[in-house]
């Protein structure tokens, strides 16, 4: 009789290492999927809480112009001075309601002289022109903004057939320089309002909806995973044992005492083919 000695072996030692691998690997992408929800349950709360609050002076929220924190995101800020919409972009390929355009960039010069970057909301592509057909034009003279604060956007990598004044991301810190201004280079603003109202703007941003993603349930499942490998582990465990054991008396009667319970399970029918497919 073999026992269980077998699972000494170097062989099974491996498969016990393959096992626990996998386990951990698991573990790691279940852990990797809670802290994706933790991300997204933060995002919402960011948005309950900073979308629709009273306006605050900018200048209280940001004191530097490279001021900014994640926590401000979507932060309603207030602030007064003129649109420099000489110096207007547009940023290609944003996607709005399952269409792509342009989101309208317009540098907004406070009245201390700083400059603070207004997406005025979005433009879709021409009908014939890799370009908006029209971009409503900013309010002139003295203008009060209340915009949504976002971060600036990270570095895209080199994007071919820009038009004049196109640009492929935003990234604040490059269109300071285009700019030659003193420019916030850590947020921009997503216009809310402007005082005096245009007769026409950009479609604004709508306001994101709360979903935090099936990244909880993902997570179980990568649990689950990780239990599963133990058990086909243990499964074949123990068919190895019944196999290495099966001239044993006990092992025998075992296998016997399963045989008349499987057939105890069988159905009539199946019963009868299976003596004919016997004869």
């Amino acid at each position: 009789m073999m026992g269980w000695r077998f699972l000494l072996s170097r062989r099974w030692a491996g498969y016990l290492a393959l096992t626990l691998v996998f386990a951990l690997v698991c573990v790691l992408l279940a852990l990797w999927q809670l802290a994706r929800r933790d991300e997204a349950v933060a995002e919402i709360n960011r948005v309950a809480a900073n979308f629709d609050a009273e306006p605050t002076p900018l200048a209280d929220v940001l004191p530097e112009l490279d001021s900014y924190d994640e926590s401000d995101e979507w932060l309603t800020v207030s602030m007064t001075g003129r649109y420099l919409s000489d110096d207007q972009l547009l940023v290609r390929n944003r996607p709005l309601g399952g269409d792509v355009g342009f989101d309208v960039l317009v540098p907004f010069q406070l009245e201390n002289g700083d400059v603070f970057v207004v997406d005025r909301g979005w433009v879709p592509t021409g009908e014939r022109q890799n370009a908006p057909d029209a971009v409503p034009a900013a309010p002139e003279g003295t203008v009060t903004v209340v915009a949504r604060l976002k971060a600036s956007e990270p570095e895209l990598a080199s994007m071919g057939g820009l038009g004049d004044g196109q640009i492929g991301t935003i990234e604040l810190p490059v269109i300071a320089d285009l700019l030659d201004l003193p420019t916030y280079t850590a947020a921009y603003g997503l216009l809310a309002s402007e005082d005096p109202a245009p007769a026409e703007r950009p479609m604004a941003m709508p306001k994101p909806q709360p979903d935090e993603g099936a990244h909880l349930s993902y997570t179980f499942q990568w649990f689950c995973f990780g239990v599963l490998g133990f058990v086909g582990l243990g499964y074949i465990v123990r068919q190895e044992f019944r196999r290495l054991n099966a001239d044993d008396p006990e092992e025998q009667e075992r296998a016997a005492e399963r045989e008349r319970k499987r057939l105890a399970r069988k159905t009539d029918a199946e019963v009868e083919d299976e003596i004919l497919d016997n004869r």
